[in-house]
């Protein structure tokens, strides 16, 4: 084992409100003050929804857009000035397979996570001129966390009741290892996911006509699923 060369300097925690844009500038110099520069932003705040929209208040989908695209792309926008100003750095994002195919109770964290992937393939277009600095989208399937408890539903002061077995799912260290390895390389966009979801996102990629038909399938017994207390999630597992 090698013995970590960390010294308290090395280490700096800040308290960030992703919905408090006006505070992104100066956590962003809060930050460069006490290192002097920023490598690598890995931008990994949000919240995922468990909801039908027809029972869902608008007000959910503005406090998904609010946190999981604005939130994002306003503290990236600080922290990209200066990294045009060093002409380097990694901008590593989040995102999830639900930005890349559409699901059942999802409606409005899917479309937060389809911004997000339309944001920063387009951002990576204006920055041809810095070689250098690379857009990373990292979208996972489901994985081991606390996404699941902490999620929107119809409203905004309901929680959800049962967060469900989480065995089958990706286990937490290997999607972060896989991360790793997809920001070290430069991958531009890294599918990290078990099947039968990576099936689906290259279904959804190179035959949507097929996906569609299939996650009709599949989103039916996830609506059961989700009726009858079961995590959603599950339907997809077995």
């Amino acid at each position: 084992l090698e013995i970590s060369s960390l010294s308290e300097n090395d280490i700096l925690v800040l308290r960030l409100d992703l919905t408090d844009r006006s505070s992104h500038e100066a956590a962003t110099n809060s930050v460069l003050k006490h290192f002097g520069k920023i490598d690598v932003l890995v931008n990994n705040g949000g919240r995922s929804q468990r909801s039908l929209f027809v029972d869902t208040n608008l007000d959910v989908y503005n406090a998904i857009i609010e946190l999981n695209y604005l939130g994002t792309i306003s503290l990236t926008k600080y922290v990209l000035n200066h990294m045009i100003q060093r002409k380097k750095g990694k901008i590593v994002t989040v995102s999830s397979v639900m930005g890349i195919m559409g699901a059942p109770l999802a409606t409005g964290y899917c479309a937060s996570k389809h911004a997000l992937q339309g944001f920063f393939n387009s951002l990576r277009t204006e920055l041809t001129d810095y070689p250098e600095i690379s857009i990373i989208q990292i979208c996972p399937g489901p994985v081991q966390s606390q996404i699941i408890q902490n999620v929107f539903t119809e409203n905004l002061a309901k929680s959800i009741e049962n967060s469900g077995d989480q065995s089958h799912k990706m286990p937490t260290d290997r999607c972060a290892r896989l991360t790793l390895v997809s920001v070290a390389n430069d991958v531009k966009e890294a599918w990290i996911s078990d099947h039968p979801y990576l099936a689906v996102c290259y279904l959804w990629q190179y035959a949507p006509t097929w996906a569609w038909w299939l996650m009709n399938r599949m989103g039916k017994r996830r609506i059961q699923n989700f009726k009858s207390g079961i995590d959603a999630d599950a339907s997809y597992s077995r």
